[in-house]
């Protein structure tokens, strides 16, 4: 695939999710990622079963190198600033004030390079009141209110992955490509500063939005209701998934895929609007008619009414999908000490090129020789 980013460096000081994945993104568009890691221990997101090289360390951090630099030391404070001469962005989701404490803060990396992007990610933002809370991804799901469209309100537990970190780091990687964009025709980089909850606000926007212009505050069931969306278990345990929508032909093609033309005159579902409003009972008849035959036939019988629907997947089935397997949505590489490794690749395409190269996470501090030694033979030959 084309790397639309080929010749952007970029310095990633992050740790756990939203850092490292802004990181990643711009890595699978072909940026060099440096990720600049503490000696002995790395990201602390490494750790698992007593070694460096967890799973969720290896979700987020592909296609980068690793450094190891302690900036509180001299030596090394001097090489990473050798590195912020020569990089485009830099990427830290520390709590505020702590990248000034460690050097690091945009006042003095933007003086050493004014062509810099620097992004600053935090949890509740760079000042006010809640500013320097501790922030994960459940805490920033909550406070934005989009927890409260997830959770059952018969059992308040939280489900789900952690899509608030993820989302952030979505977020961190629009900001820097806009800015890449500008520094294009005025030379000079700008700061970027994204945190959790001003993201979550975002992605939920349309609750929001209901608020603003309806006064409605929306609930976990609101959006499924009004989609006419289901989630339905077959005789043979697994599960199937719905979404009507507004078409009507949807409707039609469910009630001859079940073979219950009498729902159609039905008073209480004739309508799209009767449907939304009695849609306990007609998911308890649809729950009915979807036990009586396996998965596998109602996908065929749901395909052939042309009615949008996929199996519900867990996640090794996904991968036995046709259409996922045609796609090369699983790519793999080798890495010289981990060994043959395995990823969903980036779902963003050019002219029809599908990203299916990829390099394993690095392991704490692999490229320190390529990529440290010749920034600090050029510091030795200064002295």
């Amino acid at each position: 695939m084309p790397k639309v980013l080929e010749g952007i460096k970029v310095l990633e000081h992050g740790t756990f999710i939203t850092g490292p994945a802004a990181g990643m993104l711009l890595a699978d568009l072909g940026a060099e990622v440096i990720k600049i890691e503490q000696p002995q221990t790395g990201d602390p997101f490494r750790a698992f079963r007593g070694g460096l090289y967890s799973p969720h360390f290896q979700t987020y951090n592909r296609n980068k190198k690793s450094v190891t630099l302690d900036t509180k030391v001299a030596a090394d404070a001097a090489v990473f600033d050798e590195l912020v001469r020569e990089a485009d962005v830099y990427i830290q989701n520390f709590r505020p004030g702590a990248a000034e404490r460690l050097g690091t803060g945009s006042d003095r990396l933007r003086e050493i390079n004014p062509r810099l992007i620097y992004c600053a990610i935090s949890g509740f933002g760079q000042d006010g009141p809640a500013a320097r809370r501790p922030a994960y991804d459940t805490v920033a799901q909550a406070a934005s209110g989009f927890l409260r469209l997830l959770v059952n309100p018969a059992n308040p537990r939280v489900v789900g992955p952690a899509m608030a970190d993820a989302l952030t780091g979505f977020y961190a990687a629009y900001g820097i490509l806009g800015a890449l964009i500008e520094r294009q025709r005025t030379g000079v980089g700008r700061r970027v500063d994204v945190s959790m909850l001003e993201a979550m606000c975002h992605f939920n926007l349309d609750a929001f939005t209901h608020y603003f212009s309806e006064g409605e505050i929306m609930g976990p069931y609101s959006r499924p209701s009004v989609s006419q969306s289901y989630v339905l278990a077959c005789q043979d345990g697994k599960w199937i998934a719905l979404h009507m929508s507004s078409p009507e032909k949807f409707w039609r093609g469910l009630v001859q895929a079940i073979e219950r033309p009498g729902l159609l005159e039905d008073p209480r579902f004739s309508t799209r609007e009767g449907r939304i409003r009695n849609q306990d009972e007609l998911i308890e008849i649809l729950g009915e008619a979807f036990a009586a035959h396996p998965r596998a036939y109602w996908c065929a019988r749901l395909e052939a009414q042309d009615v949008p629907h996929a199996p519900m997947y867990d996640t090794s089935e996904v991968l036995e999908d046709p259409q996922v397997k045609h796609l090369q949505l699983e790519v793999e590489t080798e890495h010289p000490t981990v060994g043959r490794w395995r990823t969903v690749r980036s779902p963003v395409s050019y002219d029809g090129q599908r990203p299916v190269e990829v390099t394993a996470p690095p392991t704490l501090g692999e490229h320190n020789d390529a990529v440290l030694g010749a920034v600090r033979e050029r510091l030795a030959a200064r002295r």
